[in-house]
């Protein structure tokens, strides 16, 4: 063979591994599938049924990724909860509207294919599918030398939900005097990774040698499609809201009818320690709200009546509180006191 021909492999692009890699997924992803399910993974497109009994269906679709949270997976070198991250950051999204997760795409970019930590990636994309009884139904793998840096690699995913249209939650079900419950986070979630990393660079802090950070920043993000999905069966929720990049305030703001307020009390706020722990490194109350969760990873808006009935659906760990009710006003967010850091 002559070694100056030019090859995809010498390029930096090593197609039997991307092989594998897909071998991999089929065999694992085809553990999840019934009888009724088909076997997409190698194809050019995905083949999913349409969930039955349903009189006027509609489709909702979400896509995210989980930022910089990637650069504290690569610095502890632990790939098998971003992936985790991935599904949550989609799902969480798509159950604000009253859709049930159905399928799930992701789309991995790197440098160059590492077999054992895109197989790590890979488990924690089919464990969020599980948590959220979606399937994976497909995706894709670039290998791109010369975009990324060695070791570096992004990751993105693509959510498909269904809902009958009559119960989309949407702003007409919200009415004044409704309760606004905090449902707690699993920490950061995957937001705000940005500020943290450039604190931690600044503060030239070692987190594979802080044991407390180097357990909170990969924990991953709480998927809550069961529970939520079990609430909108129950019909007591009127709305709800995934605290993403934004945060609280910025989030609420986006589901709140023009007329109707949501009247905050951040004295009700419960912040797990990692929040406090940044608190304590000179930022602001006022960045700690527009950037991080600060402890509420999702919000329920409900009739006061139903609050026992939503409690119990809740485990120990995540149940539901109070943080504030909607009232009238021109303001859609009226924030009151300061969390108790």
């Amino acid at each position: 063979m002559n070694k100056n021909l030019f090859t995809y492999k010498k390029s930096g692009v090593d197609i039997n591994a991307a092989d594998k890699f897909v071998k991999f997924i089929s065999k694992n992803s085809s553990k999840k599938r019934g009888k009724n399910k088909f076997n997409n993974i190698g194809g050019f497109g995905s083949i999913s049924n349409i969930p039955s009994k349903l009189k006027n269906p509609k489709l909702v679709a979400c896509t995210d990724g989980v930022g910089t949270k990637i650069e504290i997976a690569n610095e502890l070198n632990k790939y098998d909860t971003i992936g985790i991250d991935l599904v949550a950051m989609s799902v969480n999204d798509l159950i604000v509207q009253g859709a049930k997760p159905i399928f799930f795409l992701d789309y991995i970019s790197i440098n160059k294919i590492n077999l054992p930590k895109l197989k790590s990636i890979m488990k924690g994309i089919l464990l969020g599918c599980k948590i959220a009884n979606c399937d994976l139904v497909g995706g894709e793998t670039a290998e791109m030398p010369g975009t990324y840096e060695k070791g570096k690699f992004d990751i993105a995913g693509f959510a498909v939900g269904i809902v009958e249209q009559k119960k989309i939650l949407n702003k007409s079900k919200l009415k004044k005097g409704n309760l606004i419950l905090a449902i707690p986070s699993s920490g950061l979630h995957s937001n705000g990774y940005s500020l943290v990393r450039n604190l931690i660079k600044r503060k030239k802090i070692k987190i594979k040698k802080n044991s407390f950070l180097k357990k909170e920043l990969i924990k991953p993000t709480k998927i809550y499609v069961k529970e939520i999905l079990k609430l909108i069966n129950m019909n007591v929720l009127n709305g709800c809201a995934n605290i993403t990049g934004g945060g609280l305030t910025d989030n609420i703001k986006r589901i709140i009818p023009n007329k109707l307020c949501a009247s905050i009390n951040l004295e009700k706020i419960k912040p797990s320690q990692i929040f406090k722990w940044l608190k304590k490194n000179n930022i602001s109350d006022i960045e700690m709200l527009k950037t991080f969760n600060c402890g509420v990873g999702f919000c329920l808006i409900i009739d006061p009546k139903n609050f026992d009935k939503v409690s119990k659906i809740f485990s120990n760990g995540y149940k539901p509180y109070i943080i504030g009710r909607l009232s009238t006003g021109s303001k859609k967010v009226k924030i009151n006191g300061k969390i108790n850091w």
